[in-house]
């Protein structure tokens, strides 16, 4: 058992109480953190007159034969340390001697992982931010594709009016940027560095706060010591964020569950993105899609527990909060390898237009078009609305589509109808016709793709 602490004890740590207080087995994914906050800490110290340029140039080289042997495989982290922080200040020691025992002056555990777990998470925040524009960069490119793919566009799970599959895509586009706008105000919010706060009441040592969190490329020094490092309300709204993109893509699994069934038949899933069953050979399973769906309960149980951890907890740190880290990086895990591998089911899934485009005419979508065409023709609304209703009962009767009706039939439900309704409630005339801002309109679509193009750069 190798630990940092021990001169106040008479009595060896039991086993159990030990094994049950380290974190080593999941704060080791934060070596690069620590020996790059360590770094900096030393240049400070060195800055300061605190160590000698000589200490801190040994330091430094010690340090980064660390990280370098670790990266190499040649330094495994063992779990006979209690943490990260003890792992690399004893092999600093055991490589360069005294010098090493110098690394931790004016520094605390606390702020040194509050800064680790700071410096980490806005490292994933940035990794999180790459795989969310490669799946907008994916939507973006259907919906280049498909602006004239004529589709149902739901409500209550009911063909309601035609849409395209470009406007459909450009709804998730408009929940995944959402998402990278999240993650940019929690960067913006969280950039301030912790390092120098101490256990909670700051040190005696005139450290020059300003630069380690220049050095570390954060905006400014915490202003609170004690919040400093008791402060986990970015990890909280980091979680909030990533269940809420996991939210979004379990609405989108569940779209394409729906449109992969064989009552639907919108798309196929590619082979690479689908299995097959043990006992029955027809089947091809959207295990990708349900995943993910699933998932989801996963990330909001970690978003659930960090609250339930942290209401409770007075100032200033309490050992409750070495909590936060397990949930969080299993989120953060999650949500990329979900990230990753919706992009890639949807870069590969096809698309049948000519069903989609079926399922909108004889789901009736035209249906308020073609009371607007009686409207236009001098027909009361109310009554047009009745005409079309016993129009839509004749056609379901028939198994066919409101177009599919001759003129003939058409005029023995209303005079009015001329030739030039075939025209009126055609799929592609249906959605032109909409050429308000966000409409499914070609022209408006074709608006929105171009600001999306200058959004992706």
């Amino acid at each position: 058992m190798a630990q940092l602490w021990g001169g106040r004890f008479t009595k060896k740590t039991d086993e159990l109480v030990y094994d049950f207080n380290a974190s080593i087995s999941f704060d080791q994914r934060l070596y690069r953190q620590d020996i790059r906050g360590s770094m900096a800490h030393v240049r400070m110290l060195a800055k300061q007159g605190i160590l000698s340029q000589e200490e801190r140039d040994e330091i430094l080289a010690g340090l980064t034969g660390i990280l370098e042997d670790v990266e190499q495989g040649k330094l495994s982290i063992s779990p006979a340390y209690e943490d990260i922080h003890s792992f690399v200040e004893a092999n600093l020691i055991q490589r360069i001697g005294d010098a090493g025992k110098k690394l931790h002056t004016g520094r605390s555990r606390n702020d040194q992982v509050a800064l680790d777990m700071k410096l980490y998470i806005r490292d994933e925040i940035g990794e999180t931010d790459v795989l969310l524009k490669k799946l907008l960069r994916t939507l973006l490119g259907i919906m280049r594709e498909h602006t004239e793919t004529f589709m149902p566009g739901f409500t209550h799970l009911q063909k309601a009016q035609p849409v395209t599959l470009a406007h459909h895509m450009g709804a998730y586009f408009e929940m995944f940027r959402r998402d990278r706008s999240r993650l940019s105000d929690i960067l913006r919010r969280m950039n301030t560095c912790p390092l120098g706060a101490g256990a909670l009441a700051g040190t005696t040592y005139p450290l020059d706060r300003e630069y380690t969190a220049e050095l570390l490329e954060f905006d400014e020094p915490t202003r609170n010591s004690m919040d400093s490092v008791s402060d986990r309300d970015y990890l909280i709204e980091l979680l909030s964020a990533l269940s809420t993109i996991m939210m979004h893509l379990s609405r989108f699994s569940e779209e394409v569950i729906i449109w992969n069934s064989n009552e639907y038949r919108f798309v196929e899933i590619d082979d690479a993105y689908s299995t097959g069953s043990s006992i029955m050979p027809q089947k091809k399973n959207p295990d990708i899609a349900e995943l993910v769906r699933g998932k989801t309960g996963r990330v909001y149980g970690a978003l659930m527990a960090l609250l339930s951890t942290m209401k409770g907890i007075p100032l200033a740190y309490n050992k409750d909060m070495q909590e936060d880290k397990e949930q969080t990086f299993d989120a953060i895990d999650t949500v990329k390898g979900c990230l990753t591998l919706f992009a890639g089911m949807l870069s590969t899934m096809k698309f049948n237009r000519q069903v989609m485009e079926d399922s909108a005419r004889k789901g009736f979508t035209n249906a308020t078009d073609a009371a607007d065409y009686l409207v236009n023709h001098g027909v009361p609304f109310r009554d047009a609305h009745g005409i079309v209703g016993q129009l839509v009962l004749y056609c379901v009767e028939r198994d066919m589509a409101l177009d599919d009706m001759s003129l003939s039939e058409l005029k023995s439900f209303s005079p009015v109808f001329e030739e030039d309704v075939f025209a009126a409630i055609s799929m592609k005339t249906c959605v032109d016709k909409r050429l308000t801002y966000g409409a499914p309109g070609r022209e408006a679509m074709e608006q929105v793709i171009g600001e999306y193009e200058k959004y992706l750069g």
